[in-house]
């Protein structure tokens, strides 16, 4: 079966779809935390500049990979070097990623979706901080209704992925992006005004040299590339639908800009709630449903404001959860030969099977002892294992193929003609083959334990 590949109708487009990609619940939800956690300041400079000098390089690399072989993921590395179709294992670790990574994602959307439903009706308005906490412990443990919302949620992700790149991905990514955009606006302007917004400024911005650790600096490293949406085949398939007359490099800089902006934003929205009452701001991944809940019932206007933070939350799953489901359907469709109607249909199907176990994992009706024995319950489990593991090794083995496999030629063909940009592209190709690489060794290494990454 042939089939004419889709083009994003316009660069707005596709930098709406890759920054809703990009922010994801990584950045509104992971990323504050890791702030709190981290110390502030120095990480957010240390995030900073992962981003520029590791994210930005390896982004142009997906997107050059995309855009040169017009595949995904899988298709890209045997379409660039048939003569050695292993590389194609480089491409496999990002589908696979995308594939976990979706199969519990939908569960914690489908958190925000029920989160929307007690906004609206008021149920947490008078609970205690204690009690709060309570209502998240008896919705994750409630098995049907955690199903209902993980297979809803699956269920409307599937509806616009079946529309194709244009009227689908490009179209609802356009509306949702700009969505988040305006809410989180709102929410940051109404932020200024508590009680907490200098002393959250304070913390995000003012770098403390006490806090300095080896292990913050890999942590923004990580950090950057999960952010970004690296190693998880998502910009290799989203470049792929890139027209030739596209700068790579300034695309590429576009969208990790606009998700540094998001970020400071997110941050920036949600520390002045915490330092407004008093809160320690290393809350954990707790902070969304146990945290912000009991603080949001304490502010003026508090229904409204709720409302409006989980349908941000949701709207942010929604636009980074429609790659994953992409990612896995475009490489079937390419190997398979399928339509993308049955190709999406399976995957949404299998990731919402696979997801059932992550939905009904914090119920003590099945793997009741998976804690006790690994240390981490079921979701944090495969989160860890594609974080420490499938994501950095799918990313180095990225870096590796256009720094060492692929003829520079094929790469150079990818970047804007000139002196300047030859001379962007040879520095370019330095990152991808020496400094990447060991970088992303240096991540592997310190998340698996085999270096110490304490300061002492």
């Amino acid at each position: 079966m042939s089939q004419v590949r889709e083009h994003w109708g316009s660069r707005l487009g596709f930098v709406l779809a890759a920054v809703g990609s990009a922010i994801g619940l990584g950045v509104l939800w992971k990323f504050p935390y890791t702030v709190g956690q981290n110390g502030g300041g120095l990480f957010l400079f240390s995030y900073f500049l992962c981003v520029i000098i590791i994210g930005i390089p390896v982004l142009i690399g997906e997107l050059l990979l995309g855009r040169k072989s017009q595949r995904a993921a899988v298709g890209a590395f045997e379409t660039l070097l048939p003569e050695r179709p292993t590389w194609k294992v480089s491409g496999w670790f990002g589908v696979l990623s995308s594939f976990l990574i979706m199969s519990f994602y939908s569960v914690i959307a489908g958190w925000g979706m029920s989160y929307i439903l007690m906004s609206l009706s008021g149920f947490y308005q008078n609970l205690s901080s204690k009690e709060i906490g309570g209502v998240f412990e008896k919705l994750s443990q409630s098995g049907s209704i955690t199903l209902f919302w993980h297979f809803l949620f699956t269920l409307i992700t599937m509806s616009i992925v079946l529309s194709g790149v244009r009227k689908g991905i490009e179209f609802w990514s356009k509306i949702m992006t700009r969505a988040l955009f305006v809410i989180l606006i709102g929410l940051f302007i109404y932020s200024t005004t508590m009680e907490g917004f200098g002393e959250a400024v304070h913390f995000i911005f003012y770098p403390d040299p006490e806090e300095f650790q080896f292990s913050s600096v890999l942590e923004a490293l990580g950090l950057a590339f999960f952010t970004l949406s690296l190693g998880q085949g998502i910009m290799i398939s989203y470049g792929s639908y890139m027209r030739k007359r596209e700068k790579i490099p300034q695309m590429a800089c576009v969208v990790a800009f606009s998700v540094i902006f998001v970020a400071i934003l997110a941050a920036l929205t949600i520390f002045p709630v915490i330092f407004t009452f008093g809160f320690e701001p290393q809350q954990g991944s707790g902070l969304i449903f146990k945290t912000l809940p009991y603080l949001f019932a304490r502010l003026p206007g508090s229904l409204v404001i709720s409302t409006i933070f989980f349908t941000l939350f949701v709207f942010t799953a929604l636009t980074s959860a429609i790659p994953f489901i992409e990612v896995v359907a475009t490489n079937i469709m390419e190997l398979a030969k399928w339509p993308r109607k049955r190709a999406v249909l399976l995957t949404a199907a299998a990731t919402f099977l696979f997801g059932i176990p992550s939905a009904l994992s914090f119920s003590d009706g099945i793997f009741p002892q998976w804690k006790s024995v690994y240390g981490l319950n079921l979701v944090d489990t495969i989160d860890n294992i594609v974080s420490t593991w499938i994501i950095p090794i799918g990313g180095l083995l990225t870096a590796l193929f256009l720094g060492w496999a692929l003829k520079r030629d094929i790469s150079l063909e990818e970047f804007p003609l000139g002196k300047r940009w030859y001379r962007f592209f040879r520095l370019w190709h330095f990152f991808m083959r020496w400094i990447i690489p060991l970088t992303i060794i240096l991540i592997i290494l310190q998340k698996s334990g085999v270096i110490s990454s304490d300061k002492n």
